[in-house]
């Protein structure tokens, strides 16, 4: 029953804590992109620029650090409006990014403010990168703090959304294991815009086109072959460090 003079819904909203400025493209574009495109507010927390650890091209150029900011921000910028979400950069520094007090209360005004409905984030190991585990306790302690009445700050507590941990660029050397495929299918197109306005890190626009395509057989293969799956199925893969809460299995 719907009632005339009920308080509109708001949309849903996502909240992506990522550690640098490409990551959240590569690893999650799908997922941001399939959000947008249901109306729902997507909000990309983007930590550092990645501007001492992954923009080896520009350091080869002879750019500065501050000229390699700038760079690697506009590219972030227009991968974000591509996917249809808004992005806040915290320019905390990379290699290492590392947690502080102001930090975390930034991060938790920020979960406060938007009211996440789901939370997209790094799994909590990576041997090649101690910034992308950073960035996952940093993005569960926030959420954990958020939720708390006690703490200080703006905003109201949020619930308990669901966090997934997308898919690491050495999955094998990180523990990670696919427990929930997305089809992004639908959106592929657009993530393959958004990761190629990331000009730093051309070097992994193939890379992860193959491992879309790859995820995509193995989500095929786990649907079945009879819900008009489309030839060329692309995905992405998630970890959950919480336990689904469901009244039904299936």
């Amino acid at each position: 029953m719907t009632y005339p003079n009920a308080p509109a819904r708001p949309p849903r909203a996502t909240l992506v804590v990522t550690a640098h400025a490409g990551d959240f493209v590569w690893r999650a574009g799908g997922a941001i992109a399939l959000a947008a495109a249901r109306g729902e507010k997507v909000t990309i927390a983007c930590l550092t620029f990645g501007e001492r650890g992954e923009s080896a091209k520009a350091w080869r150029e002879g750019r500065n650090l501050e000229e390699i900011k700038g760079i690697r921000r506009e590219e972030a910028e227009k991968a974000a409006a591509v996917l249809g979400a808004g992005i806040r950069f915290f320019d905390a520094g990379d290699h290492p990014l590392v947690a502080t007090a102001e930090l975390t209360d930034r991060l938790v005004a920020l979960y406060r403010e938007t009211q996440p409905d789901v939370v997209l984030t790094h799994p909590a190991e990576d041997p090649y990168n101690g910034d992308h585990p950073a960035a996952h306790r940093m993005a569960l302690q926030a959420r954990n703090l958020a939720q708390a009445i006690g703490y200080p700050g703006p905003g109201g507590i949020i619930g308990a959304p669901p966090v997934f941990c997308f898919e690491p660029h050495q999955p094998e050397m990180s523990g990670f294991r696919p427990e929930v495929l997305l089809d992004i299918t639908e959106v592929w197109e657009t993530k393959r815009r958004a990761m190629e306005c990331l000009g730093a890190q051309q070097h992994l626009w193939d890379y992860y086109t193959d491992l879309a395509v790859r995820r995509g057989v193995q989500l095929k293969r786990n649907a079945g072959t009879d819900l008009g799956l489309a030839h060329r199925t692309t995905a992405e893969a998630y970890m959950r460090p919480f336990p689904q809460i469901t009244k039904e299995l299936g």
